[in-house]
């Protein structure tokens, strides 16, 4: 068995090494320039499900949505900061602003907002999976799952699958997934018998990576779900910019992200502007399984493209969330 996954992963290593492409690399460089289109076109009494909306790039896309006439529904951990946001949409812009408590990092909390979700009467017309989290040690849920594999991509992954009926029944959804050029860190593919990181060692980056490209895999599977159904996915990198994320980490990384990481980084304003365009914008109308750069289309990393690992990979999330059973 040992030298059989050995051999697979030599010829993965293989295959993606003749599809890596330099062009795709400066694509992306010179994308990571480029402002968001923008989109004009307003979003009256249309409904918005925005997980982690009480800080950086959800809270502004939050704001950006209801500055448009969207109504929203916030997906968030912190009963006291929901409450805020729905009061300062509420007054500010005059539309309906609710929220659901859940901790993303927990299957229980994932399934019971996913069945809530699930069971409203009202169309959802945009859904947007934010929240996320960047640690640099390794740490494990209350599920004994690596915990961000789960808040990247296993509770978008719950969502999804338990909203398919709602939303296929609707003839009209977006869904965009808030990924990250971050995937190509997992420059050589997933290493699906080891997503829990029991058998190689940490780190923040080969973790985020993973559950990144784990997202992009998951995006294949789900748009041939929806294929011909009106209900579209489509992963947005949401560009270089400032957000609250890792804070759950050391003194030194804070440090380190503010003093030198923070400095480099552009308004998370850009990120709201283009998951608006992303999720109402006409020209995106039939758009679906693809991977944007802010509002520019690129193509992923090869391990990110692999449809025979995105189909064993749907398999293993069944089963580790219990959707198999």
């Amino acid at each position: 068995m040992g030298n059989d996954h050995k051999l697979g992963k030599n010829k993965k290593f293989f295959k993606y090494f003749k599809e890596y492409e330099w062009s795709n690399i400066i694509a992306m460089m010179r994308n990571n320039r480029l402002d968001p289109k923008i989109c004009k076109e307003d979003f009256k009494d249309k409904l918005v499900v925005i997980t982690g909306a009480t800080s950086g790039i959800g809270y502004l896309t939050a704001r950006k949505y209801a500055a448009m006439g969207a109504n929203l529904l916030c997906i968030n951990r912190n009963i006291l900061k929901s409450e805020a946001l729905c009061l300062e949409i509420g007054q500010e812009f005059g539309v309906r602003c609710e929220y659901k408590i859940a901790d993303l990092s927990r299957l229980a909390e994932i399934f019971q907002v996913a069945k809530e979700l699930s069971a409203m009467n009202l169309p959802i017309d945009v859904l947007i999976h934010n929240a996320g989290v960047y640690l640099t040690k390794r740490e494990l849920t209350s599920d004994g799952l690596e915990k961000v594999f789960v808040v990247h991509y296993l509770s978008s992954f719950v969502i999804n699958y338990l909203l398919m009926e709602k939303l296929k029944s609707q003839e009209k959804a977006r869904i965009i997934l808030v990924g990250s050029e971050g995937h190509r860190f997992a420059a050589w593919g997933l290493r699906l018998e080891d997503l829990n990181w029991e058998k190689r060692s940490y780190s923040g980056l080969k973790s985020y990576g993973s559950a990144k490209t784990a997202q992009l895999l998951s995006m294949i599977v789900f748009a041939d779900q929806f294929q011909n159904s009106g209900v579209t996915i489509n992963t947005m990198h949401p560009g270089a910019v400032k957000t609250e994320t890792g804070q759950e980490n050391g003194p030194v990384y804070r440090w380190f992200k503010r003093n030198f990481l923070d400095k480099t980084l552009r308004s998370p304003e850009i990120s709201a502007e283009a998951l608006y365009y992303l999720g109402v914008s006409k020209e995106m109308e039939a758009v679906s399984g693809k991977f944007f750069n802010l509002t520019a289309e690129e193509e992923p990393a090869p391990p990110a493209l692999d449809r025979e690992v995105a189909g064993e990979l749907w398999n293993i999330s069944l089963e580790l969330s219990g959707l198999h059973q």
